[in-house]
């Protein structure tokens, strides 16, 4: 029986990978735009970009993301979806993260509750973005870590804090086990947890990347892969591109009977 389309997004530099880990890693805002249409191709929806600095380091600067979008919508249109991150990576704080998002209104945005919320004196301040973010009508991805974090999350929502916007979630795998590597049982605290009537993605650190997106799609979740979490292809060896490690999970989804939901259907959905 048929199941959704699947969302799947490429996450091809993250903060901290460089050229000396793999030379197709972009960085320049040009190098990101051809990932994107080279990613399209190989059926990714959405791209997740981050922003890099003269230095190639990991960037929150409002100018230089608006240059990332600017150089993925002159190279493909609409055709992918384009998702700005808030990262902090231990520099940027809750406000810095915030005027990023306000100044350049992406039409989607991750951010971690753990870095938008850090302790109980920034609920007010997230609430109020939070709030911006669906009257402004952005794409929200809530990013959780844990099982615990996903309760919290479900509480956070139940009181308000997260407002009934259409979102998703991103769960993320195999970040603080041993040495980054993940498996497809690290999914199984958040489905017990609970993941019905959840609009859920996965991404995995680590060489079993392409197992833990395997898991997701036959469960009826979207999946995000690529550089920032994973070099290698489904055969242990260096994949050539992050497109490379898209057309194996569209492959995959393929094997699943789950189609690629495109772009704007993308959008309507979560602009329904």
């Amino acid at each position: 029986m048929a199941q959704s389309p699947v969302v799947i997004t490429v996450a091809p530099n993250g903060a901290y990978k460089q050229k000396t880990d793999h030379p197709a890693l972009p960085i320049t805002a040009a190098e990101i735009a051809i990932a994107a249409e080279q990613a399209v191709q190989a059926g990714a929806t959405m791209i997740h970009a981050h922003a890099r600095d003269d230095q190639g380091r990991h960037s929150l600067d409002p100018v230089l993301n608006q240059q990332v979008w600017d150089a993925i919508r002159q190279r493909v249109d609409d055709r992918i979806v384009v998702q700005l991150t808030t990262e902090a990576a231990g520099v940027f704080k809750p406000d810095q993260q915030i005027a990023m998002v306000r100044k350049v209104k992406p039409e989607a945005v991750s951010f971690a509750l753990r870095e938008l919320i850090p302790d109980p004196t920034s609920v007010k301040q997230a609430t109020a973005f939070f709030h911006w973010v669906a009257e402004q009508q952005l794409i929200p991805q809530y990013i959780l870590y844990s099982a615990e974090e996903l309760e919290w999350y479900k509480q956070l929502r139940q009181t308000g804090v997260i407002p009934e916007q259409p979102h998703q979630l991103l769960f993320v795998l195999g970040r603080y086990h041993q040495q980054q590597q993940s498996s497809p049982q690290d999914l199984e605290p958040f489905l017990q947890s609970g993941c019905k009537d959840l609009n859920w993605m996965v991404c995995a650190f680590g060489k079993a990347e392409h197992l833990c997106a395997r898991r997701a799609l036959e469960l009826d979740g979207d999946v995000r892969v690529g550089f920032e979490n994973n070099l290698l292809n489904s055969r242990g060896q260096q994949a050539a591109d992050n497109a490379e490690l898209v057309r194996q999970v569209s492959d995959m989804a393929d094997a699943v009977n789950r189609s690629r939901m495109s772009a704007n259907q993308f959008r309507r959905y979560f602009m329904a």
